[in-house]
């Protein structure tokens, strides 16, 4: 990978992948069959119908609505753990929806969009007369929910409890000020004469970093920590708490493959100090600084706590400077890096060999480097056939690892 710089191969914890598989009700010597088939994609060849890296539940937007029904209700509690319940309430209303809809696309799918390439691969669709996306058409059914924004929702709820609960920094209503004027308005304030007034020291971008700037989800031991944990927990919970209404299985997961401009787009500014329509987080990684050294151990340590651990993954996106590797002892510390994540429950880790430089100089003018090849997400691609707003988020990244 150091050599080739071309962000493959990836790296994957089968182990991990297929005992968690086996959860579901699989017997150990099939689940040990089950293949990697692209992207954030596994199933068992020939004999599953699944949709991996399919449905996601943008949590950032789900945060949003039941931020703005608190905030909204004069007669509501206005408190971080009264916002955590009007999260979860909201949370089991959008896996619940998604279980409605992949009950439709199994009873309709055939119809429309038949599975012609799968059903001439699979056991049972000839045989039976039946398309793969049919109940009965293959042996086993499993749909995949992924969560998404988990760093953006985290980081929020700590933003909140550190900077209004804990140190009265703000109110609740000036946060909603901020966020509904996406950080740029100051706070209107009333004088002695009870007339509204904006005061310099509750100027909106002084609000924002100050919410921003807190100990998040990555660093280690902290609140961002604690609230990244306890969302995927929660979120696996639901999840895994009952089948579809026709009673097909589902497997929780946390990635956003390209989706993160796309989700982010539809969110308005979050309390972790994100504008208005900027992309989500990346995946179940921490947002760009996280930590000041980088510390890919520390990210490592944190996305191998929130694996959901039933078969479906959770991928650590991580890019690393060329060098860092000056010797041997450099590679396999590296090599370490990812055996440890793996280790730890980890279940894929996209790892991409950037110079730093060299990237800058080829966002500028992409047209100059028709070679170079990156790891967006679960798949690599031609820099230059990326759109600018995608070459930003893998540019962000590096900038903010700084290594």
């Amino acid at each position: 990978m150091f050599e080739d710089r071309c962000g493959v191969p990836k790296f994957l914890g089968t182990e991990n992948i297929t005992q968690g598989f086996a959860r579901n009700g699989i017997p150990p010597e099939i689940a040990n069959l089950r293949a990697y088939s692209g992207c954030h994609w596994f199933a068992l060849p020939g004999r599953e119908y699944c949709l991996n890296d399919g449905p996601k539940v943008n949590l950032a937007g789900v945060f949003e609505v039941a931020f703005n029904e608190m905030m909204d209700d004069p007669n509501a509690e206005r408190s971080v753990s009264a916002l955590w319940e009007r999260f979860v309430g909201h949370v089991r209303k959008a896996v619940d929806l998604l279980a409605d809809g992949w009950d439709f696309h199994m009873n309709h799918m055939h119809e429309v969009f038949p599975e012609l390439p799968l059903d001439l691969l699979c056991y049972g669709p000839i045989e039976k007369g039946l398309d793969a996306s049919q109940p009965g058409g293959v042996e086993f059914v499993n749909y995949c929910v992924d969560a998404s924004a988990l760093a953006t929702v985290a980081d929020s709820f700590a933003a909140l409890e550190q900077r209004v609960e804990q140190e009265h920094a703000l109110t609740w209503e000036q946060v909603k000020h901020y966020l509904d004027t996406d950080w740029a308005a100051p706070y209107p304030q009333m004088n002695a004469d009870n007339q509204r007034k904006s005061v310099q020291s509750a100027d909106g971008e002084a609000a924002r970093l100050m919410m921003k700037n807190i100990h998040r989800y990555g660093y280690g031991g902290s609140r961002g920590d604690y609230w990244a944990f306890r969302i995927a927990d929660t979120f696996i919970g639901i999840v895994k708490a009952k089948p579809t209404p026709e009673g097909h299985n589902m497997i929780p997961g946390f990635f956003s493959w390209a989706g993160t401009i796309s989700m982010g787009e539809v969110v308005g500014a979050t309390p972790n100090g994100r504008h208005a329509h900027a992309p989500i987080s990346h995946g179940c990684n921490p947002d760009p600084g996280y930590r000041n050294d980088g510390a890919p151990t520390a990210m490592a340590t944190a996305i191998a706590r929130v694996n959901p651990g039933w078969g479906n993954s959770a991928p650590m996106q991580l890019e690393l400077d060329p060098g860092i590797v000056r010797d041997e002892e450099g590679v396999d510390d590296v090599v370490n890096l990812v055996r440890g994540h793996v280790e730890l429950g980890g279940t894929q880790v996209n790892l991409n060999i950037l110079d730093k430089d060299k990237i800058l100089a080829a966002h500028e003018n992409p047209s100059l480097y028709p070679d170079l090849i990156v790891r967006v997400t679960g798949f690599s691609a031609y820099w230059a056939s990326l759109s600018k707003d995608f070459r930003q988020l893998v540019v962000d990244r590096i900038i903010a690892e700084g290594r």
